[in-house]
């Protein structure tokens, strides 16, 4: 009976092994695609920049996500093959949902990176047009005082 269940579990482990390896490849080739096209949007002057950071950010994808795969592999003995498809499935699941959790995160950190270089490139504000006087009595003479300008201004056109 022992090695039935040993015969089980070194069947999950091996699949678990190899879907985990070849998911976390496939994800991190299409993050690898996808997001070249982000940095190269924002490091347009420095496309090796780009890469470059693409390159780390895909290395790092891997060593978390196969890193994490190797520390839930540990699965209680299972005595039937129904218990061991259940076992598989509930830690491809668990891997998954890590997955995409990274998956996130990664789209998350692009995100930043490209809003901080599309502020970088703002123009700057525009400067005051006029200023105005923060005294409440002077602004009343002030607004009297213009009224007046511009009824001189109107008869000396007129």
């Amino acid at each position: 009976m022992a090695n039935a269940i040993e015969g089980y579990l070194i069947g999950v482990y091996g699949a678990y092994a190899a879907i985990s390896v070849g998911l976390t490849i496939w994800i991190a080739r299409t993050l690898f695609r996808s997001g070249a096209v982000f940095l190269e949007d924002v490091f347009a002057d420095s496309p090796r920049m780009a890469e470059a950071v693409n390159r780390l950010l895909v290395v790092g994808f891997y060593l978390v996500n196969l890193g994490y795969a190797s520390l839930i592999l540990k699965a209680d003995g299972s005595a039937t093959i129904t218990e061991a498809i259940e076992v598989l499935s509930s830690k491809l699941g668990l891997l998954l949902l890590s997955l995409a959790l990274m998956h996130f995160a990664n789209l998350l950190v692009f995100h930043r990176i490209r809003r901080r270089a599309k502020l970088a490139v703002l123009p700057p504000p525009v400067a005051p047009q006029m200023r105005l006087d923060p005294r409440a009595g002077d602004a009343e003479d002030e607004m009297a005082a213009q009224r007046q300008r511009r009824r001189a201004i109107a008869e000396v056109s007129a």
